[in-house]
């Protein structure tokens, strides 16, 4: 299996500081330029946390096309938006720290063919067994919706 790799450079401060994050891997990022504000603020710029979400909901649509396919069906198409929450904990050196609370994918798909208990159970199968999920240890939850009408 391969490696994939990921980048990220620091320089400065928590707050004042200024960072650039890269996919090595691939280029896909080169450099996207982040800071606190970019993170924390709304301001502009890349959020190191975005990115491991989006990933995420690329990893749940593949899951759930290999965990379809596996079951006898042919997926459509899987639209995955993936919500991650961000929270404080009492983690840092000055007891205010940073942490991700949850994620909760909401899943849209067209899988012709299964039934809406089948559907559940495809979905509940790929955000239990796709490979981020099986690393993170936050609740990962789940809005599956069919586009299709069930079958009998």
């Amino acid at each position: 299996m391969p490696v994939v790799t990921g980048q990220s450079q620091w320089n400065g401060t928590f707050k004042e500081g200024t960072g650039t994050l890269s996919t090595t891997t691939s280029d896909t990022i080169r450099e996207a330029p982040y800071t606190y504000a970019s993170r924390f603020e709304g301001a502009p710029g890349a959020i190191p946390e975005e990115l491991l979400v989006t990933g995420h909901a690329g990893c749940y649509n593949h899951a759930l096309a290999n965990i379809t396919f596996k079951a006898g069906a042919a997926v459509e198409s899987i639209s995955t938006t993936a919500e991650l929450t961000m929270g404080t904990d009492d983690q840092g050196s000055d007891g205010h720290g940073y942490s991700v609370e949850g994620i909760h994918f909401i899943v849209v798909a067209d899988i012709p063919g299964v039934t809406d208990e089948q559907f559940a159970e495809l979905a509940e199968e790929a955000r239990a067994l796709c490979s981020i999920s099986k690393i993170l240890t936050v609740p990962i939850t789940l809005d599956a919706t069919r586009t299709t009408a069930p079958t009998a």
